[in-house]
């Protein structure tokens, strides 16, 4: 039992580790370009992107005011019985304030 219970304590480590080590504040692409090559940029790296807007222009001729970190997915578990623990990152997302 006392395996069980050091295995979970474990496994919350490691996936508050995991977690805390993305950043997708700084993903955001730097310097000159418009919403869409932001939100492109972020897309091709793996993230899901939900943008909030103001305004109704054109996501080319927009900016971006801020990309904010969502919420990511992992998942923590042995691939067969006696290997170590591992974690898989599921899924990443990021908010995209533009105007």
């Amino acid at each position: 039992m006392k395996k069980f219970g050091f295995a979970t304590v474990a496994a919350s480590a490691l996936t508050a580790a995991f977690l805390g080590m993305a950043a997708p504040a700084s993903a955001a692409p730097s310097g000159p370009g418009n919403a869409q090559d932001t939100i492109s940029d972020l897309q091709a790296q793996g993230y899901t992107v939900i943008v909030n807007r103001i305004g109704n222009a054109p996501l080319e001729s927009a900016s971006v005011v801020a990309v904010r970190p969502g919420q990511s997915y992992s998942r923590t578990d042995h691939s067969r019985p006696g290997d170590d623990l591992s974690t898989t990152l599921l899924n990443k997302t990021v908010y995209v304030d533009v105007k």
